[in-house]
């Protein structure tokens, strides 16, 4: 088919490269424009925008697809569909409806559970045992549309927001390329989706990082896998100058008692509002992860110390 392709981050990046090994005749590539990324903070293209001109796709970054001169550029392109894949914008009715056969979402979860824009990370920091990846016809509701095909996957008591979007990538590309082989040869069936069980995964916000020793040890363990690598649940320790910022990157509960933020032995297992959690990969500002062995020979959190 003749196709637009929209998404930004790298999840998105592993779909368009297998549609296109697909043979699918990509008109255009829509990605969010570049922005500020590393230490330096220069402008650098998006996963997306770098692998389309690696492809030597057309690629198109502009600020809002609501600009009636982007409408009409688009509607031009005359495509079969449309894929998007975690683009990063509200598409307009008239760029969903520009397409012969429609505009198609990969979305990372199952829904109506986690609509919205960070369902693999609330889906961690809710504990869930099951997700998965579905390809859904879009609609001008957010993620409200029918659904094409589904793959489940089991969420791992070590999953991290990383290794899940890893696994979801894998999983979702293949299941991309097939759904889009259903729609050409006009054997895809639409399910509805369900009118009950509708959550909402929220964006995440540098305050939603913070971490409350108050809370219970299973939902600051789902928290910190959740926002790992990024943001990074943090915390504040004692340090030789002050307290210091730290992300706790991996976690796991386990049994144990003190006052929420007590470090109980030396192997960072942390009192907390029920239970304790033992942070086992964590990473100082300004530095790179470590496994907490390694983190402790350069800042010893011995039993006792109190957490902030």
């Amino acid at each position: 088919m003749r196709l637009a392709f929209l998404g930004t981050p790298d999840i998105a990046a592993a779909c368009l490269n297998a549609v296109a090994q697909a043979g699918h005749e990509v008109a255009a590539v829509y990605a969010q424009p570049p922005a500020p990324r590393g230490r330096g903070q220069a402008l650098r293209p998006s996963p997306v925008q770098a692998l389309a001109e690696s492809l030597g796709l057309t690629v198109r970054t502009p600020a809002s697809l609501r600009d009636p001169a982007e409408i009409e550029a688009f509607r031009a392109l005359d495509l079969d569909a449309a894929v998007v894949v975690a683009y990063g914008q509200i598409l307009p009715r008239e760029v969903l409806e520009a397409p012969r056969l429609g505009a198609f979402n990969l979305h990372a979860s199952l829904l109506p559970r986690w609509r919205g824009a960070a369902p693999i990370q609330r889906a961690i920091m809710a504990g869930d045992k099951v997700t998965g990846v579905q390809v859904m016809r879009m609609t001008e509701g957010l993620d409200e549309g029918p659904i094409l095909a589904t793959a489940r996957l089991d969420i791992r008591p070590d999953e991290t927001a990383g290794t899940l979007h890893d696994r979801m990538a894998q999983a979702g590309a293949g299941l991309l390329v097939a759904t889009l082989a259903d729609i050409a040869a006009g054997r895809a069936v639409e399910t509805p989706q369900a009118a009950e069980g509708a959550t909402y995964a929220k964006k995440i916000s540098p305050r939603t990082a913070r971490l409350h020793w108050s809370r219970p040890a299973a939902e600051l363990d789902g928290k910190i896998r959740g926002l790992s690598p990024f943001p990074g649940a943090w915390f504040e320790a004692p340090g030789p100058r002050g307290p210091v910022r730290v992300k706790a990157l991996l976690s796991r509960a386990e049994a144990g008692s003190g006052a929420p933020g007590t470090v109980l032995d030396d192997a960072l297992l942390v009192a907390t509002g029920e239970g304790a959690v033992r942070l086992l990969r964590l990473q100082r500002e300004g530095r790179g992860p470590q496994d907490a062995a390694d983190f402790l020979r350069g800042l010893p959190l011995p039993a006792g110390m109190q957490l902030a």
